[in-house]
């Protein structure tokens, strides 16, 4: 073996990645270690890309996404863009929902009436929500 090479116990350590979930990115294909009597081995290069995997991780991509964008890395063409622009844009209607829920929850909790069941405004929107009108929409028209 290479001295270079790492030894899953040695990436997982280098990264704070459990050994179980280094073996599941390899399993969808996120991580290719080579075998060295039967034992995986990890190039020093591999440090850099699970930190790389645990920062799309964080920002929001699936590890289904993260196997699209480690394909179009190996692709001509900037298909790797393409699949930030369809995340950011999920990320934006993900902030906009949690927006709107933050508001609808806010006005609750200042309502004066001490059964939300009594509240008129919380009436209409449950009106509103049984009429078919999304939240964004029946809570803005009410509040």
């Amino acid at each position: 073996m290479p001295e270079d090479q790492l030894t899953i116990g040695e990436l997982a350590r280098r990264t704070g990645v459990a050994t179980s979930a280094l073996r599941y990115w390899e399993d969808v294909g996120l991580l290719a270690p080579a075998r060295v009597s039967g034992r995986r081995r990890y190039p020093p290069s591999a440090v850099e890309l699970v930190a790389e995997i645990l920062l799309l991780r964080e920002v929001g991509f699936t590890l289904r996404e993260l196997g699209e964008l480690m394909a179009s890395r190996t692709s001509a063409g900037a298909g790797w863009r393409e699949l930030h622009r369809r995340k950011l844009a999920e990320l934006d209607r993900r902030i906009e929902q949690a927006q709107v829920a933050r508001t609808a929850i806010a006005h609750g909790l200042a309502c004066p009436h001490e059964d939300v069941h009594e509240c008129p405004t919380f009436a209409a929107v449950i009106a509103a929500r049984l009429a078919g009108r999304p939240l964004r929409e029946a809570h803005c028209h009410r509040l």
